[in-house]
């Protein structure tokens, strides 16, 4: 079974370069404290890599 991630928004991206503030949104996060699940991939943990200091992430098992 793949796996899933909850990914949740713990800290604003006030202060921190576009991209950073792009790639929140992208993820499908639009306000802070909301958490959304998806698909665990190796894109999808570049992302989480590069604002990792923004969110926090949690393994789901199926």
């Amino acid at each position: 079974m793949a796996k899933q991630l909850k990914i949740t928004w713990t800290k604003s991206f006030i202060g921190y370069p576009e991209t950073q503030r792009k790639t929140i949104k992208s993820l499908g996060l639009h306000k802070l404290h909301q958490s959304v699940v998806k698909d665990d991939s190796e894109q999808l943990r570049g992302q989480i890599n590069k604002v990792s200091h923004l969110v926090t992430v949690e393994e789901l098992e199926d």
